[in-house]
């Protein structure tokens, strides 16, 4: 068995031909040369903070220590957060500096470290982790990824991460490409996802209210594609587990770039909703964080620079 050291080792030579996601670019990001993502070999982030608006045991009452990440392996058309993740520049941290931080955000009192959208910057980002656990760092750390992810590169990650917090966008081969341009990711996520159950099982273990081991799976509903949601709780039931929490978000906005989009111009209905949360009671899911939906703002105003404000 590999040790930590052994590990970040192996995750940071792929840099040199970058096989990070299902992209497998296979560039050498050492160079300088550039793949889906646009990021070099370095760790560039945006913010980091204390994070109250996410799941409850997560956020527990001091907020998740949340790392914003530039840029994507996804580039999905209706990113809820495109300014930063469809985006390669921002902030350039060492190791040092980012284990740091993520000191800091525990000092802050924070429950977790939790990096988001880590990804590309998958080597370094454990690096800093390893540095920052030598140091004295005691939360969970929470992988907060989009879910298209390359199940080798997750088994690497056994024994670094407590919590995986995945994303699982699409049951739906067609609808993965057309939204995200990413072939196969019904796929990719499902063996990811296996393998991120196989290291830390299939619940959440929770003390005095917050996460400290285990998987939270992330599932947006997006408007007219019901049986895009269906599809991936099919698939979990059959192939994992019916005890997965999953989180079954409903906060879908239309950014700028789908404002003509026929379907995705629009937030999602109560009825889309209810449909898709029945459909997972049905099959026996017990474990769902679910959220009201908010119909009122239906269209936002795009003559605004931020129209989300």
């Amino acid at each position: 068995m590999l040790s930590a050291e052994e590990k970040i080792i192996k995750l940071k030579e792929m840099y040199e031909n970058c096989v990070l996601c299902p992209r497998a670019c296979k560039v050498d990001r050492t160079r300088g040369e550039l793949g889906y993502c646009k990021l070099p070999a370095k760790i560039i982030i945006d913010c980091a903070l204390a994070h109250h608006g996410e799941e409850p045991p997560l956020s527990g009452r001091c907020g998740a220590g949340t790392i914003f990440h530039v840029s994507c392996n996804l580039g999905c058309i209706y990113c809820q957060n495109y300014q930063i993740s469809q985006t390669s520049m921002g902030q350039t941290f060492t190791v040092e500096q980012l284990a740091d931080a993520m000191l800091d955000l525990q000092k802050r009192g924070c429950h977790n470290v939790e990096p988001v959208t880590p990804t590309p910057q998958t080597p370094l980002i454990m690096e800093a982790l390893s540095l920052a656990r030598a140091r004295g760092l005691k939360v969970p750390f929470v992988y907060n990824c989009g879910g298209y992810e390359d199940p080798e590169v997750i088994k690497l990650l056994a024994g670094m991460v407590e919590i995986y917090l995945p994303d699982f966008k699409y049951g739906l081969e067609n609808v993965a490409v057309e939204y995200s341009t990413a072939p196969g990711y019904p796929v990719f996520a499902l063996d990811s996802l296996k393998e991120m159950v196989r290291q830390v099982g299939d619940e959440l273990e929770i003390e005095k209210g917050v996460a400290k081991r285990g998987v939270i799976v992330r599932h947006l509903v997006l408007p007219g594609q019901i049986e895009n949601s269906r599809e991936v709780f099919r698939l979990i039931k059959k192939e994992i587990s019916l005890n997965i929490p999953i989180s079954l978000m409903s906060q879908y906005s239309p950014t700028p770039l789908v404002r003509h989009n026929p379907l995705l111009s629009r937030r999602i209905t109560k009825e889309e909703y209810r449909q898709v949360l029945d459909f997972a009671l049905k099959l026996g899911f017990k474990n769902l964080f679910i959220q009201e939906v908010n119909e009122h703002k239906l269209t936002p105003d795009f003559n605004r620079e931020n129209p989300f404000e």
